[in-house]
């Protein structure tokens, strides 16, 4: 019970202890309490130590503790392709540089070792859960285990043959089989990931929509992502893509629609009528000249947004903090509004915001008693971030991955001082080297 001495217990004390939840909460020289892989109290540090005397204490006195953030949006084992075909459009990038590479060698092997270097890289920018869409989610849901780290992971549909599964009955039917392999883990969720609306056909979508309903789990999907996808759609389908997946029931709170770049206000209103949620990846979409999502009317009219990465493939880096950065200054240059997208709402689109789009929230998203301690702490203290008026503003505008110094998740101290506890970097490293010799030998 609360108020009573714990040995088991750990006292994190921080100078700013940032909840998430109010999204404007700042509580100065607090603390969080963990046991049993939750949070037990948020509380004055004084009043921490009193009531918990023998518990190990973890001073960080000039640092902000923050929820773990969450990635909504990334293909974690695409980190081996990282800067391997940069400079290209969307259909040029994936046709003729990322799919042969992926038909010839993407495997159990490649999905582990990329998902493991993509934990690493997340986890010492502050990230403890991500969103993911790739083939063998079985071997996903390995490499996240053995990096302690927390994700939801995509049962891929695509109607065309890969190493993993022949059309896309096959491939639901191994995701599921991987999810319910899995389903036991604590850490690990599912969600159904079909890949796009030019890529999914009516009748694979349809046995999403019913599994998803049977089931309960997200819906992921890239959509609207580029104005070519659009003009497909309306000469292949008569319909633009959104109002094709509202006509095969897809649309609901468990949608997760990835990008959003190209949206009619109609369009808007049909996301925040149906409850659904919006995974923001603004460097991607930057980078490979998609567009820029609205995502100051998105909030406006009240649908739920989270920060995503997409993979390091076309980012090139799995980095909320940059995306934290970017989205606000996007949102603002183009709305005219400096207060759109304040950094408290940023923020929440990093935490718990994503957690709701994953229905996550009543585990994770912000520090709360009962929640499971996915926790990051950030230093403040660095000359380049002096001096420091209000720490969710430098979370956002000033601070980045680099000033990540901890980071839990379940309890679990994953990051210390900066150092990995679980992986060892200078193997991962020699993994990467492996891939990337394996990759140029297909030039």
């Amino acid at each position: 019970m609360a108020g009573q001495p714990e040995t088991a217990a750990t006292i994190v004390e921080a100078r700013w202890v940032i909840p998430a939840d109010p999204p404007q909460a700042v509580l100065q020289g607090h603390a969080v309490v963990i046991a049993g892989g939750r949070i037990r109290e948020l509380l004055p540090a004084e009043q921490a130590r009193t009531r918990y005397p023998g518990a190990r204490r973890i001073e960080l006195a000039g640092h902000a503790l923050i929820p773990g953030l969450i990635n909504l949006h990334t293909h974690a084992a695409m980190t081996l392709m990282r800067g391997l075909a940069d400079d290209r459009a969307l259909m040029d990038w994936l046709q003729n540089h990322v799919w042969p590479v992926e038909l010839k060698l993407v495997s159990p092997e490649f999905v582990h070792d990329g998902t493991l270097l993509a934990c690493a890289e997340m986890l010492r920018g502050g990230v403890t859960c991500f969103n993911d869409m790739y083939f063998f989610p079985e071997a996903a849901a390995e490499a996240t285990l053995a990096a302690g780290m927390r994700a939801a992971l995509g049962m891929i549909v695509i109607e065309f043959p890969s190493p993993y599964a022949a059309d896309a009955g096959d491939y639901l039917s191994k995701g599921l089989a991987a999810r319910d392999a899995f389903k036991h883990e604590p850490l690990l969720t599912f969600c159904l990931a079909p890949h796009a609306p030019y890529t999914v056909s009516d009748a694979a979508f349809g046995r999403v929509a019913t599994y998803a309903g049977e089931l309960d789990v997200p819906v992921h999907i890239h959509l609207h992502e580029t104005a070519d996808e659009i003009r497909e759609s309306v000469a292949a389908h008569q319909l633009r893509p959104i109002r094709r997946l509202q006509q095969l029931g897809l649309l609901g709170p468990n949608f997760i629609a990835v990008h959003a770049v190209h949206l009619a206000d109609d369009e808007i209103e049909l996301l925040a009528d149906h409850g659904c949620h919006v995974a923001h990846c603004p460097s991607s979409n930057l980078k490979l000249a998609s567009g820029i999502a609205p995502v100051a009317r998105l909030a406006g009219r009240g649908v739920n947004i989270g920060l995503g990465t997409d993979g390091a493939a076309s980012n090139n880096r799995l980095d909320v903090f940059a995306e934290m950065r970017l989205a606000a200054l996007l949102a603002k240059g183009v709305s005219g509004e400096a207060t759109a997208l304040p950094a408290h709402a940023v923020l929440g689109m990093a935490t718990l915001n994503a957690a709701r789009a994953l229905g996550i929230a009543d585990r994770v998203g912000s520090l709360a008693p009962g929640k499971c301690a996915d926790m990051t702490a950030v230093n403040l203290e660095a000359p380049e971030l002096a001096p420091c008026y209000d720490p969710l503003s430098h979370l956002v505008y000033a601070a980045g991955r680099e000033h990540v110094s901890h980071v839990w998740v379940n309890g679990e101290l994953l990051v210390e001082n900066g150092r990995l506890s679980r992986l060892d970097p200078g193997e991962l490293v020699a993994k990467a080297a492996y891939w990337k010799e394996k990759i140029r030998s297909l030039a």
